[in-house]
């Protein structure tokens, strides 16, 4: 049996002024979950209690501090004086290929902050594990709805396999985005006590759109991706 490998995932922020941030991702091959760094002192804003995510199952006896928040917080840092608008090269590496392109900040941010906060072992993002295996760098709109559906209905099918009731409605997938607004919110609460600028800010509200866009997919039938499948 071959041994299963770390997942890297590299991505790195190119300035017209030279700077350049990069930031090393490590997931587990086998649970999906991002492998800690280090065990440096963690800032206030990422206890479980400040601004408390409203659908977080988590106890601060068990879980003193917001997964999420601990896994981002290198990346607020960062980013806390960059303004959302501002021009840079975005490079992602996965260990399959490598992705580039010019963006505004708040677009690299977007991207980088949907597989830390997918993988990052939230009860409730733990959901977009898969996605988060096959990551794709700065998808449109359409391309998110096409996966997340794709992937969900792909997990009725082992549901199915299991002897269970396949959910086809998507009943379960419109719910569970109604949760993930709801992380977005309180990740969009802590983060804007410590950003001075707007580019997190801005990347979780992206983030947060696309939830608000994909629920509304659901109840609409997903009729926008309808045309693909034509004769």
């Amino acid at each position: 049996m071959v041994e299963k490998t770390s997942y890297c995932i590299t991505y790195e922020f190119q300035f017209e002024s030279g700077n350049i941030k990069k930031f090393n991702i490590t997931l587990d091959p086998e649970t999906i979950t991002l492998v800690p760094k280090g065990s440096d002192p963690k800032p206030d804003w990422t206890k479980l209690e400040f601004h408390q995510c409203s659908c977080c199952t988590l106890e601060k006896e068990l879980n003193p501090f917001c997964p999420i928040a601990v896994n981002i917080a290198e990346i607020v840092e960062e980013f806390k004086n960059e303004i959302s608008s501002d021009q840079c090269t975005v490079i992602c590496k996965t260990p399959e290929r490598t992705y580039m392109k010019k963006a505004t900040v708040q677009e690299g941010l977007f991207s980088i902050f949907g597989i830390v906060m997918a993988t990052s072992n939230c009860p409730v993002m733990n959901f977009f594990k898969p996605m988060a295996r096959f990551h794709l760098p700065f998808s449109t709109v359409e391309e998110t709805i096409f996966r997340s559906s794709s992937i969900y209905l792909l997990r009725q099918y082992f549901e199915y396999k299991k002897g269970l009731i396949p959910d086809l409605e998507l009943t379960k997938l419109d719910q569970h985005y109604e949760k993930v607004q709801k992380v977005n919110s309180g990740i969009l609460d802590r983060t804007g006590h410590i950003a001075k600028k707007d580019a997190d800010k801005n990347a979780i509200v992206i983030l947060n759109a696309l939830a608000q866009m994909l629920s509304f997919e659901i109840s609409d039938n997903l009729n926008s991706l309808e045309y693909l499948f034509q004769k």
